[in-house]
């Protein structure tokens, strides 16, 4: 009996865990590791903030089931570089000049068409 109260116990508090929502933030050489979560426990978004508190480095998100659909860098809380967006059949590339869109491509799986849109 006391073993199946254990076990009961350890049980409910790894469900009550699971659906704390709060962020966690943990140092990781002189960065601060940045975790959200969705009230299932699934992870919402995960990256990386500097010392100065500002979004820096690589940030993913992911949907309520667990899957990458957002994928890209900060540099001092500005998007750069290359950022990846999936949305069902399609994956589409973005390029950041000065944290502004300067370029889109979009595929999609159902079709060989590649959206191509620049400014």
């Amino acid at each position: 009996m006391k073993n199946l109260l254990l076990t009961l116990a350890i049980l409910f508090s790894g469900v009550m865990m699971a659906q704390d929502a709060k962020p966690t933030f943990e140092k990781e050489g002189n960065s601060i590791k940045g975790t959200y979560f969705y009230e299932n426990g699934e992870i919402r978004q995960q990256g990386f903030y500097n010392k100065e508190g500002k979004l820096h480095g690589e940030w993913k998100s992911y949907d309520l089931s667990g899957k990458k659909i957002a994928m890209g860098q900060y540099n001092n809380g500005a998007k750069t570089g290359k950022w990846f967006f999936w949305k069902g059949e399609k994956l589409s590339e973005v390029n950041y000049s000065d944290n502004s869109i300067a370029s889109v491509t979009t595929w999609s799986n159902k079709s060989d068409v590649v959206v191509n849109y620049e400014q």
